[in-house]
């Protein structure tokens, strides 16, 4: 008999359910969208109840779509965005505000102030994270502070806090497993990744009572049986959606690098049982393991708009009706004529660290048009890629000639070529591009013992090789740097 696994994919813009055998096969998959909330500029923020009702009809519609019965399934992985925060009362079960979503830039005068106290060598050496309001302690601290009555409640023992791991788990067993991962816990600037525990000095300078944090598992144990469809399913592995991809993606030997496009960017190496300390703005960060295996850590460079340029061409500009077509109109013309895209709608993630960088288009002339906007917005995805990759050569002394890739945008061919040329480097699309849902279907199935070996897993791919002239390649990247310098000089002004 197959053994199958039941993958939660909650990422930023939708909820998303797979089904994949023990050999790493999708079997049948549901997904929906649910809605972006934006209060005011630079806010962005999710319902909470809304993810929830949006992935268990993800979960419904999954397993009957495979002609499965719910105890055909051996275990559940779930994967999810990372540092979105949800708060709510362990006594309702009802959040007390709305999710505030890792791209939010709401606590960026916060995060200033901790940095005017001298904290950030600490954070760094403790975390392993900059402070930026990209992580989940200071949204945390925002809830608490503008939350009529939070503050109290909190104190009183009665709010719980969690990622969208720990939010779904807890509704989905009825409150009873208040749990994470390590992945998770080292996204929320209150981890120590050294030790592996709640940072009490952290928490005490956020003010956020330790009541309220969930406990930290390794990324591959049991965590308990969540209710799917009036059966109990046991959830066996836990990441969060970046560190999943890297696990989902094979990379478990140091020098091991992969990108994942969605709608960030997210550039990770594997470094074993080192955490490397970044000089060049990158991350440290836990890497995914099983529970018998030691900690491991990678190095992380994050892009805050990646795929999402794609939305916004559509969505804003209505320069295209889907995203495939934007493929099409990039092949049209050969070059962007000059046009830089600087999509910095959330500010300006590693190596640059500016909270308060706003988009920018650079190099228009009369002769540009409808394509080459286009082709400059899927080129910025691949720039702002290299900066990474640079970045995280000068860090770990390694040079990156092969990447790894995955996530909605590595489809577009045009995208992943220009990386590679951009780059000068193999680019490598697996036939599977769910390596996201994947890492935690994999984490699962080992522990439960679904699966025994994943040394198959991933073997067929597509490569993108080199094919860019070096001057060219030379002065593409020349205009890149000098639009980010325009965009960061506009920022300042």
């Amino acid at each position: 008999m197959k053994k199958y696994i039941l993958t939660l994919d909650e990422g930023t813009t939708s909820a998303r359910a797979i089904i994949f055998d023990e050999c790493g096969n999708v079997v049948s998959i549901a997904q929906n969208e649910f809605t972006q909330i934006y209060p005011r500029p630079s806010y962005v923020e999710h319902d909470p109840i809304e993810i929830l009702s949006a992935q268990y009809s993800a979960i419904t519609e999954c397993i009957i779509k495979s002609g499965l019965k719910t105890s055909d399934i051996s275990c559940v992985g779930i994967t999810n965005q990372r540092e979105t925060v949800v708060v709510w009362n362990r006594l309702t079960g009802e959040p007390v505000y709305n999710a505030i979503v890792w791209q939010c830039r709401r606590t960026a005068e916060l995060c200033e102030e901790l940095k005017s106290q001298g904290l950030e060598e600490y954070i760094i050496n403790t975390t392993g994270l900059k402070i930026d309001a990209y992580f989940s302690g200071t949204k945390i601290k925002w809830i608490l502070d503008n939350v009529e009555g939070a503050r109290e409640a909190a104190n009183r023992g009665e709010l719980l806090f969690g990622t969208i791991d720990t939010w779904l788990m807890w509704k989905l067993s009825n409150g009873k497993i208040h749990s994470t991962d390590q992945t998770n816990a080292s996204r929320t600037m209150l981890y120590d990744i050294h030790n592996l525990c709640w940072d009490k000095k952290l928490l005490e300078i956020l003010d956020i009572p330790e009541s309220m944090l969930p406990t930290v598992q390794k990324s591959g144990s049991v965590y308990g049986d969540i209710d799917i469809m009036g059966a109990n399913l046991s959830v066996c592995g836990v990441a969060g959606d970046q560190q999943s991809a890297l696990f989902g993606q094979r990379c478990v030997n140091v020098g091991d690098v992969k990108n994942t496009y969605g709608t960030g960017c997210f550039l990770l190496m594997n470094t074993g049982t080192t955490a490397v300390k970044s000089n060049n703005g990158l991350l440290t960060t836990i890497a995914a393991t099983t529970e018998n295996s030691p900690c491991e850590y990678a190095l992380e460079g994050s892009v805050f708009i990646g795929g999402a340029v794609i939305q916004w061409l559509r969505d804003e500009m209505k320069l295209i009706e889907n995203a495939a077509q934007s493929e099409e109109l990039a092949i049209a013309v050969s070059d962007s004529a000059g046009v830089y895209i600087v999509p910095a709608f959330a500010g300006l993630g590693a190596p640059y660290w500016d909270m308060y960088a706003r988009g920018t288009i650079c190099g228009l002339t009369r002769g540009a048009g409808r394509n080459h906007i286009v082709r400059a917005a899927l080129e910025s995805i691949a720039y702002q890629t290299n900066d990474l990759i640079t970045a995280m050569q000068n860090d770990a002394g390694v040079c990156v000639t092969s990447l790894k890739a995955d996530g909605g945008a590595s489809k577009n061919r045009f995208l992943m070529q220009f990386q590679a040329d951009i780059s000068n480097a193999d680019v490598i699309c697996p036939k599977n591009a769910e390596a996201t849902a994947l890492g935690a279907a994999l984490l699962a199935g080992l522990t439960a013992g679904v699966i025994e070996n994943t040394d198959s897993l991933n073997a067929d791919a597509t490569t993108f090789t080199p094919a860019m002239n070096d001057d060219i390649r030379q002065s593409s990247l020349d205009g890149w740097r000098s639009a980010v310098k325009s965009t960061i000089s506009f920022s300042k002004e």
